[in-house]
């Protein structure tokens, strides 16, 4: 089955990469510089629902950590590639990406010295991705996800999804 995640907020599925001295944690991103979401990432966030929901055969489908294959396969989250191509061509990969910073707050409501983190995000996009052998329940867990990546708490990665 295929499926779209919209972005209406920033958000950010980390690379577990510094950006250095410009930010504390980057996006992940392909060859191209464009921001993709892995499958992965998507298969535990579905698998948490999936638990959540108290759907049945977890193990069959999803896998048991290494010892045993499950019976889903999910692909990354791209951009569509008609809009992938033409943000390649026009060199606009940069205008994907924005910074945020965010600083620890004590109990009298004063910053704490030396805690300002800064992090790359991604602007509102909507990304696509095939999940082999989703069923019903998939399709229902995974719609039901309605944030992802870092700073869910705080506002970052408000979604829908939708099957397509």
């Amino acid at each position: 089955m295929k499926y779209e995640i919209t972005f209406l907020d920033y958000w950010h599925i980390s690379s577990g990469l510094s950006g250095g001295a410009r930010f504390d944690s980057m996006v992940v991103k392909d060859e191209k510089n464009i921001p993709y979401i892995p499958g992965k990432t998507l298969k535990g966030l579905i698998k948490e629902q999936y638990q959540k929901l108290n759907y049945p055969n977890i193990d069959k489908l999803f896998g048991v950590g290494g010892e045993k294959e499950g019976e889903l396969y999910f692909g990354n989250a791209y951009l569509d590639e008609e809009e992938r191509k033409a943000i390649t061509s026009q060199g606009l990969q940069k205008h994907l990406y924005d910074v945020i910073a965010f600083t620890k707050i004590d109990e009298n409501g004063i910053a704490v010295d030396d805690s300002l983190r800064e992090i790359e995000v991604v602007i509102p996009l909507s990304l696509k991705v095939e999940i082999i052998n989703a069923d019903e329940n998939i399709t229902k867990a995974f719609k039901s996800i309605k944030r992802m990546g870092l700073n869910r708490n705080r506002g970052l990665g408000r979604c829908k999804i939708r099957e397509i």
